[in-house]
């Protein structure tokens, strides 16, 4: 499951909404819907962000972080490290090696350690 097809799943649940009811009111199928929801479609387009937004007639804040969500939920990352260190191709491979060996605490300790790397970045 992506970060945007976890949200996607949350306002649904809270609102009470089958995803056959939501698909067709926004112009999907159903079957599209629930891959969404999976991860095993890529990130939604910003049209289809917008028909979300407005079936749930979600606000500012969370609209954008909705958005926000739909631009971070690419189920198959591709990374390009020519060019860069051998540190970042490392990094880059044992990620992408390893992953799935992670639990929840750790990838939330690893993202939070970037985030705050790249925050330090000028």
């Amino acid at each position: 499951m992506t970060p945007f097809g976890e949200k996607l799943r949350t306002l649904r649940s809270e609102r009470g909404v089958s995803q056959k009811d939501m698909a067709a009111a926004i112009g999907v199928s159903a079957a599209y819907l629930s891959a969404l929801e999976h991860g095993r479609r890529g990130a939604p387009t910003w049209t289809l962000i917008q028909k979300i937004i407005g079936y749930f007639n979600v606000i500012w804040d969370d609209a954008e972080e909705l958005a926000r969500l739909a631009e971070a939920s690419h189920p198959r990352v591709k990374l390009d490290t020519s060019g860069l260190s051998p540190a970042a191709t490392e990094l880059a491979n044992l990620l992408a090696e390893n992953i799935e060996k992670l639990d929840e605490a750790e990838l939330l300790r690893i993202t939070a350690s970037i985030r705050a790397a790249l925050g330090r970045q000028p």
